[in-house]
């Protein structure tokens, strides 16, 4: 659950050629996941929400992502996170993020400041009462904003199987590269109807959570909105699904094919 939720805001990372062009979303966007266990047992719920606002007199979009257990698996193993990302709606680049989570005792309260001027990141640990300044990449993307950007930069028309994409991120107190692969075009059956989509791999660490560097697939909506409809992932034991069950406030039409 912890690894999936880190994740998925982050799957379609990229520093390819980016193209000005109308946002995919808007403020008021709604998105509900549903995640499931080796194909049967739920494991819990994730939302996605934005609001339009100001930070420090600019401008921004506020996401927030929440994640939480339901079902049986709460009982021996409660999540409740929290994530939140202020990002500037011209040029998508975040100024603060929120991490604040509990999962299974295991507990974070994490701020982090971003002056994308000195390219710098003030981290303020407020479980420990401690900070630090760490410095970043330029325009580094946290892991909520990431996604986001890619919905309103990046072009996916003539994108090429086999291509693969990164970009430069912060999480916790440290910079990191994300990596993904265009694995393809693929119509699938959703919770609306048939939808076509685009599919991606994105690169993780083998080991303790997954099976393998190649064990996660994502797919996405082939149209301007770019919704996130599906998630696989192969654990080091079982697997993982994470499916959108309801939605809102998408800004552009949506097409579903219902035969």
């Amino acid at each position: 659950m912890k690894k999936v939720l880190l994740i998925f805001t982050i799957l379609l990372c990229t520093q390819a050629s980016f193209a000005q062009k109308e946002s995919a979303f808007k403020d008021g966007e709604w998105f509900k996941f549903e995640m499931s266990y080796s194909g049967f047992l739920k494991a819990g719920n994730a939302t996605l929400s934005v609001d339009e606002t100001t930070l420090k007199g600019k401008p921004v979009y506020h996401v927030v992502g929440k994640g939480w257990t339901t079902g049986a698996i709460k009982w021996f193993f409660k999540v409740k996170d929290r994530y939140e990302s202020y990002f500037d709606k011209e040029t998508g680049v975040p100024y603060k993020f929120i991490r604040k989570i509990d999962e299974g005792g295991h507990t974070k309260d994490i701020e982090i400041a971003f002056d994308q001027i000195k390219n710098e990141a003030f981290v303020e640990n407020k479980k420990y009462k401690t900070s630090k300044t760490v410095a970043t990449e330029p325009n580094v993307q946290d892991m909520v904003s990431a996604f986001y950007y890619l919905r309103n930069n990046y072009e996916t028309d003539d994108i090429k199987v086999g291509d693969i994409v990164e970009l430069d991120m912060f999480f916790d107190e440290e910079n990191f590269g994300f990596k993904l692969k265009y694995l393809g075009r693929e119509t699938i059956e959703t919770e609306f109807g048939k939808i076509k989509t685009l599919r991606f791999r994105p690169y993780v660490m083998a080991g303790r959570v997954f099976k393998e560097q190649e064990s996660l697939t994502l797919w996405v909506s082939a149209d301007d909105n770019k919704i996130p409809l599906k998630i696989k992932a192969d654990l080091a034991v079982g697997s993982l699904r994470a499916e959108l069950v309801e939605f809102k406030g998408l800004k552009h039409y949506f097409p579903i094919q219902f035969d």
